[in-house]
């Protein structure tokens, strides 16, 4: 689908295009959502580039994804898609800059696009062109990034906190140690997903401030493009922050299901130091032996249970005394 948008007044039209007939001369921004053979052509003719495969669009070589053609400036990213789901993935999204135009290839729906489409079709600057269209996405989606580590943060801290109950309760007073670990792994697949997306966010935007002055940007822009670049930087060390938390998470809860492992297995070792002892006693005298001296006591029975009762509590005192329990 090819979807393109024309300014009209202070907002945005959007048309969706059929066919070559039907692009207008004015347009600023040309959406290509998973493109149908011949849509990638129309752009072609009209800004006379060439529009990457998605086999091209997943090469992760920087040269492949940053580079300059025909004056045009082809710009690959990686960003977030379903991340509201169960199932965050990542998607490869082209941005191409060619006469004042933007055009992007994408064959998921990332959230800021619907964001700032509905946003420019309601209110946009008079001077509007692809380049401003463009830093309005590249800054959603900074915005978006940095809203899902947010996210990430207050979920794993409910986490630690679970983990690390102040009260002695642990992660299995409200949830299992199984359903705590799936939360620790979604949120560190989630977490190592947003900061693949911000390392390739941060190469776009270098890029981007190499080329600027070629493309004679406003100062003002390009302070803009200076400002997304700190705060990327500032948003991986927090992935990374986030990302050494949650191992961190891992490994603790990974001890505690050892201590109370080995708290279980204690307590079979208290339990065979209180029997065993007494069992011994009784296996003694139940012996089927003739000559047994003991069997003709008046007092052999009580005898027998205070040595059994004796054997139970002298060796559980005596652990206790060198502190083994």
């Amino acid at each position: 689908m090819l979807d393109v948008y024309v300014p009209n007044g202070s907002s945005l039209e959007r048309h969706t295009v059929v066919s070559g007939d039907d692009v207008p001369e004015n347009a600023v921004w040309f959406d290509l959502i998973n493109p149908a053979p011949g849509e990638d052509k129309l752009i072609e003719g009209r800004l006379g580039i060439a529009v990457p495969t998605r086999e091209e669009m997943q090469e992760i070589e920087v040269s492949s994804r940053l580079y300059t053609e025909h004056h045009a400036r082809f710009m690959t990213a990686t960003l977030m898609c379903n991340s509201d789901t169960v199932v965050p993935k990542t998607t490869a999204v082209t941005f191409i800059l060619a006469k004042h135009s933007l055009v992007t290839v994408r064959y998921d729906d990332p959230k800021p696009f619907m964001l700032i489409s509905n946003k420019l079709t309601r209110n946009c600057p008079q001077s509007i062109n692809g380049e401003s269209v463009l830093m309005e996405l590249l800054d959603a989606v900074i915005d978006r990034e940095a809203d899902l580590l947010e996210r990430i943060g207050i979920d794993i801290d409910q986490v630690s906190h679970d983990i690390f109950d102040p009260h002695g309760r642990g992660p299995e007073q409200g949830q299992s140690y199984i359903t705590t670990l799936k939360v620790i792994g979604i949120k560190g697949d989630l977490t190592s997903k947003v900061r693949e997306s911000l390392v390739s966010l941060g190469r776009l935007l270098l890029f981007l401030a190499n080329e600027a002055e070629g493309m004679r940007w406003a100062k003002d822009v390009r302070l803009q493009l200076q400002a997304m670049q700190r705060d990327v930087l500032s948003l991986s060390d927090h992935a990374s922050y986030l990302g050494n938390k949650i191992q961190f998470l891992l490994d603790a809860l990974l001890g505690v299901v050892t201590l109370e492992q080995n708290n279980t297995i204690k307590i079979f070792s208290i339990a065979a130091v209180v029997f065993l002892p007494p069992t011994l006693v009784g296996t003694i005298y139940g012996m089927n032996f003739k000559l047994i001296p003991e069997l003709e006591w008046t007092l052999g029975y009580p005898m027998a249970l205070i040595m059994m009762i004796a054997a139970a509590v002298l060796p559980y005192y005596f652990f206790k005394w060198k502190k083994w329990l």
